[in-house]
C-alpha cells in the first residue's frame, strides 16, 4: 500500500541545530511526492516528503501483532541524512518494531513513530489474522548424560599409558590411599 510521509521542520532550540525534523503523520493510499509544501505555521513547515510502499510480510507477523496490540498502534518512518537540498532521505515505512529497532541499532539512521490511521490499524489486522500461525512451544530435553561423574584422565583415548596422565601431589595421595 502507498503511503505518504508527512515531515514537519520547526527551528532548532540551540544554536547548534538549526533545524529540528520530525514525522508528523502518514497518508494512506498517497499519490506521488517529492518535497511538497503542505502547511506553514510560523516557523514550522510540513512537507510532504515522500510515498513509500508499506509491505507487509507473512513472516513478520508476530511483529505486526505486537505493534497494533500496543497503546498507540504505530508505523515507523526510517530516514537518513541526506547531502543535497532535500535534508532528509525516507528509506522506509514498516509496521514492524522489530525491523525499527534494527535500523536503530546502526546509529546511522533516524527512526520516527508515527500513529497509525485506523484504516491502516484495520488493514494490517486483517492480514494478520490471514496468516498469523501461533508458534508451538517445544521444550528442549535434557541429555541423559551423567556431567558430574570425575573421570580422571581414565578412559581417554589419546591417553596411552598412565605415566602419562597429570596427576597433582593431593590427587596421587587420594589414589593411594
Amino acid at each position: 500500500m502507498p503511503v505518504g510521509v508527512v515531515l514537519r521542520k520547526t527551528p532548532g532550540a540551540t544554536r547548534w541545530a538549526a533545524w529540528h525534523w520530525t514525522a508528523s503523520a502518514v497518508l494512506p493510499g498517497a499519490g506521488p511526492a517529492d518535497w511538497r509544501v503542505m502547511r506553514q505555521e510560523g516557523g514550522a513547515v510540513e512537507y510532504h516528503a515522500a510515498t513509500m510502499t508499506l509491505e507487509l510480510h507473512g513472516a513478520e507477523t508476530e511483529a505486526y501483532l505486537h505493534g497494533i496490540s500496543a497503546r498507540v498502534p504505530s508505523l515507523y518512518v526510517v530516514m537518513r541524512e541526506a547531502a543535497g537540498d532535500p535534508p532528509l532521505e525516507v528509506v522506509l515505512v514498516t509496521a514492524s518494531p522489530y525491523e525499527a529497532q534494527d535500523y536503530t541499532d546502526s546509529g546511522e539512521e533516524i527512526v520516527e513513530k508515527v500513529p497509525m490511521p485506523h484504516g491502516l490499524v484495520a488493514w494490517v489486522r486483517e492480514f494478520v489474522e490471514d496468516f498469523h500461525q501461533d508458534e508451538v512451544f517445544v521444550k528442549r530435553r535434557r541429555d541423559r548424560t551423567r556431567v558430574d561423574l570425575v573421570q580422571d584422565g581414565v578412559g581417554d583415548p589419546r591417553i596411552g599409558k598412565p605415566a602419562d596422565i597429570y596427576a597433582s601431589p593431593a590427587l596421587k595421595r587420594r589414589r593411594l590411599s
